[in-house]
């Protein structure tokens, strides 16, 4: 029974909005091909830097078109997801604060390392991979070329289909670069 006075709830579409991007962000992170032909360890540690990766790239493109309040939903998202994955696997009350401080670590220090790439070249991104994602840096061009393609892909989506997640990543196709 609905009380007479009782505040209506409304759809907060936003939050359906940002549950949808970041589903194509982990959709994308997960894609077999990244783990059997990019050499990504198939790992809960390569499955996160690969979502880090992506939502990297998303949360660049947002800041691009001047859409913080997207993106720190996107980000509140992510660490809600985190924590939940924690708790789901086991990880005691005390202990999940400790681990999303390391999360929080490795972001910011992969975010950084990208940022860098992306405004030096191949070769720093060949780097920044092979030190954050791959077991053998040397292997690093292929996902190196891919990043690239990403980012150039996601500058041509206009603002009003990112913002509402009107697109998707391109197809990691294995290009030796």
């Amino acid at each position: 029974m609905r009380w007479p006075f009782s505040p209506r709830r409304t759809p907060d579409r936003g939050a359906a909005t940002i549950e949808m991007i970041y589903g194509t962000i982990v959709a994308q992170a997960r894609l077999p091909d990244f783990y059997a032909d990019f050499g990504v360890p198939d790992t809960v540690n390569g499955r996160f830097d690969m979502v880090i990766l992506h939502l990297w790239l998303v949360l660049r493109r947002l800041r691009a078109l001047e859409a913080p309040a997207v993106a720190q939903r996107l980000f509140d998202h992510f660490c809600s997801d985190m924590d939940a994955n924690l708790r789901e696997m086991g990880v005691g009350d005390l202990a999940v604060p400790k681990r999303m401080t390391k999360f929080g670590e490795a972001f910011y220090g992969r975010s950084a390392a990208y940022e860098r790439a992306a405004a030096s070249g191949h070769e720093a991104w060949c780097a920044a991979l092979g030190r954050n994602i791959l077991p053998d840096g040397a292997a690093a061009a292929p996902l190196a070329a891919y990043a690239e393609h990403a980012l150039a892909a996601l500058d041509q989506v206009d603002r009003n289909d990112f913002t509402s997640g009107n697109w998707l990543f391109p197809a990691p196709v294995k290009v030796e670069s």
